[in-house]
């Protein structure tokens, strides 16, 4: 394991184990009350699997508003939560739980596909 290596995994596993325990607790304290909501329950974009939910709940919360509306105007705005909603339905605690889950996240997936590229073309050697 060369030093690139050592580094950019250490970074996934300092930024992910925090990601998988905010998960759950941004799924239990935020999306919980949603989904209970009436209001809220059938915005919260395609639950692809167990959780996706979540995944949605937390790029609408934490994504700027002006990508936000790009997404409700797109075709697939079905796929994605309706942050102006949800936006009225939590509170800022919950929107920092969002964002900070939300990049650890996207930061921990990026940096595992950057690795995987890596690896593939042989940078890893």
């Amino acid at each position: 394991m060369n030093q690139l290596e050592f580094i950019l995994f250490t970074m996934v596993m300092v930024t992910l184990f925090p990601a998988m325990i905010l998960f759950v607790v941004f799924g239990q304290v935020t999306v919980r009350k949603l989904r209970k909501n009436s209001e809220t329950k059938d915005k919260l974009g395609i639950e692809f699997s167990s959780g996706w939910d979540i995944l949605n709940v937390a790029g609408a919360l934490a994504l700027p508003r002006w990508l936000n509306r790009k997404l409700r105007d797109s075709p697939l705005s079905s796929l994605y939560a309706n942050a102006d909603i949800l936006d009225r339905n939590t509170n800022a605690f919950d929107r920092i739980l969002a964002t900070l889950f939300y990049m650890l996240f996207v930061f921990s997936g990026s940096t595992m596909i950057l690795m995987v590229l890596l690896e593939v073309f042989g940078i890893f050697d």
